[in-house]
């Protein structure tokens, strides 16, 4: 059993992934992929059956070279983007499932619209399935012509066991003493929203004296603010988080523009309330206002205020019992059941 990835820029959480089908099968699995990003120098290790290529070390014909001699039972292929990685998937459609997977929502724009109607000679050509995030990916798939069989869901997974034992662990002490600072984790890059963010904290702290923190962990082009509140803490890999969140209390992502947000996923598992921006597609599994936190219009200061300050005016008790009700949610998307739904669709 083969599986070959074209894939774009590798993360923890996709390996987490990959590992769960290993263990779960006899399955090979060959991974042509970008470098790194800069950004997110995530450090990997690999379990034995697992290969990975640059891609930037291939031509057309020796990437479709390497595909013939792997000879794989399915291929998973990251977007439409690469034209030699739409070589491949032409060149394997006839005799083997293939994947693409996409996280753009439909928003109607004319270049989402040609593609839609020109589907029967771009998409259909290359593809058999697709494999979304989830519910926000939906609307463009069927646009797209994939009938809803063929459209699988729950691609993206954090690594839910590292995550959940980390709140395991760290329960008994939140429930006694909740961490009064909120966290976020991502790149300091403007589509982030990380200036709103700290705005907003800033004017909070100022408006509604408190003795809550926030945390900083990513890299970016932004320089970090300075503020006696706000700490931070550069890229951390994602095996050193546990004392990150044994330590912080509320997770908060303000971006512009996220079509998901593993990263909403991972805290969730790990047992925060969330606060989440109306355009991270995750909230949409994973956020229940009022249950679990708390959504908000994106670039909105006032209301990312607001709910800031809904927070800090919480018993301790009730963030609490928020965190149990996302990590009940962090549950519906596990690396075994991607591993399910990829060793599934191999065995039809």
């Amino acid at each position: 059993m083969k599986v070959l990835f074209l894939y774009t820029e590798l993360a923890e959480y996709f390996f987490s992934c990959v590992n769960a089908c290993l263990k779960k099968s006899n399955a090979e699995v060959h991974i042509v992929c970008y470098p790194v990003n800069k950004e997110a120098p995530f450090s990997f290790s690999f379990l034995d059956n697992l290969k990975t290529y640059e891609r930037n070390q291939y031509t057309a014909k020796s990437l479709l070279d390497l595909a013939e001699k792997i000879s794989p039972d399915i291929i998973y292929c990251s977007g439409w983007v690469d034209k030699e990685y739409l070589s491949v998937c032409e060149k394997f459609r006839k005799k083997t499932p293939i994947i693409v997977g996409f996280d753009g929502k439909w928003n109607g724009s004319l270049k989402q619209r040609l593609g839609a109607f020109f589907k029967e000679f771009t998409i259909n050509q290359y593809f058999s399935h697709c494999w979304i995030p989830g519910n926000p990916q939906m609307e463009f798939a069927k646009r797209l012509g994939f009938n809803e069989k063929n459209i699988l869901r729950g691609f993206y997974s954090c690594d839910y066991n590292y995550f959940h034992n980390s709140y395991l662990s760290s329960m008994e002490v939140k429930k006694n003493n909740f961490p009064h600072r909120f966290i976020f984790v991502g790149r300091y890059y403007e589509f982030k929203g990380i200036r709103d963010l700290w705005q907003a904290f800033s004017e909070v702290s100022e408006e509604l004296p408190n003795d809550w923190e926030l945390w900083c962990l990513g890299t970016g082009d932004i320089l970090p603010v300075e503020h006696s509140k706000i700490k931070h803490f550069g890229f951390v890999q994602p095996k050193d988080m546990a004392k990150y969140i044994s330590e912080t209390g509320v997770f908060i992502l303000p971006s512009h523009f996220e079509p998901w947000g593993v990263v909403v996923h991972e805290f969730a598992s790990a047992g925060f309330p969330l606060i989440c921006s109306n355009e991270v597609g995750a909230a949409s599994t994973f956020l229940k206002e009022n249950e679990n936190g708390f959504p908000f219009q994106s670039k909105n200061i006032n209301e990312l205020k607001s709910v800031i300050k809904k927070i800090i005016s919480m018993p301790d008790e009730k963030l609490f019992q928020m965190g149990e009700r996302s990590a009940e949610f962090a549950s519906q998307i596990t690396p075994e059941k991607w591993a399910d739904t990829l060793l599934t669709l191999i065995k039809q």
